[in-house]
């Protein structure tokens, strides 16, 4: 071949190739708009699919009422269900003071409302018996959205008695587990109701709602900690006190082995 007929072949394949590319090009983004009407059918079936989700969870949250309203009757009927429920709780347990665990123990009931739409927020009402910390019966705290559609909290305001106000004082004494717990800042389970800086992002309302509300008994009969490290301890001390007396019935053991080998001994030589 020529240099003149391969430089017009090089020629040619960059021109197939120049012309490869621009196919190629012209497919992807064909391909991309494409993409892009499928994720939109997609989309579409998502957001009917969360209206449809909606339908269900409106129905059955209609029908678990009496439910609630029945399970609410026979807790009732069990003194300090609900300050017991809130100890056992990882989360809410690491909330509480020796002096909020009082004040609960007066908690009679526990009320979570949703909202009909229910994405629209949540109410949870707490309700006490006469104490000697503040003078409310019911203290509530609701989620909603506001008027700019952003996550919003509102709260009763607590009448506390005087003297009482477990949200002023310096800090929490010691914790169920008798750690002592100090803090920077004045901190107590009660200061929730207050705190409406994060509405969106409410962990206590949140672990109240979902993880509590729905089935409080798991948490009311979990074993308390305290009692469970209690018998291990003295499982322990009893597996140590056997070891003990073994050890002191082998030395015996080995005391009179030697008593025997010298008595032995002595009575050959009388022989002898």
């Amino acid at each position: 071949m020529s240099a003149s007929a391969a430089k017009v072949s090089k020629k040619e394949l960059n021109s197939n190739h120049d012309g490869a590319d621009e196919t190629s090009e012209k497919e992807q983004q064909e391909a991309i708009e494409h993409i892009d009407e499928v994720q939109n059918e997609i989309d579409r079936l998502n957001e009917q699919a969360s209206e449809e989700i909606l339908k269900v969870e409106q129905k059955y949250n209609k029908l678990r009422q009496p439910f609630f309203q029945k399970r609410s009757e026979l807790i009732a009927k069990i003194p300090n269900f609900w300050v017991t429920t809130f100890v056992n709780h990882p989360q809410v347990s690491a909330l509480l003071g020796e002096e909020d665990e009082e004040a609960l123990h007066y908690l009679s009931r526990v009320e979570v409302t949703e909202f009909e739409d229910i994405k629209s927020g949540y109410r949870i009402d707490f309700y006490f018996d006469e104490n000697p910390y503040f003078e409310n019966k019911v203290l509530s705290k609701e989620f909603h959205l506001n008027e700019s559609g952003d996550p919003s909290s509102k709260s009763t305001e607590i009448k506390w008695k005087s003297g009482k106000d477990l949200t002023k004082r310096s800090s929490q004494t010691q914790n169920k587990a008798g750690r002592k717990r100090q803090h920077e800042e004045p901190e107590s389970f009660f200061t929730w109701f207050a705190d409406h800086g994060d509405a969106g992002a409410d962990e206590l309302g949140e672990v109240i709602k979902d993880d509590i509300w729905p089935n409080p008994l798991q948490y009311y009969l979990v074993p308390d900690m305290d009692d469970e490290e209690g018998e291990g301890e003295e499982d322990e001390e009893d597996e140590e006190g056997l070891e003990d007396i073994d050890e002191e019935g082998d030395e015996d053991g080995e005391d009179d082995d030697d008593d025997d080998g010298e008595d032995g001994e002595d009575d050959e030589g009388e022989d002898d």
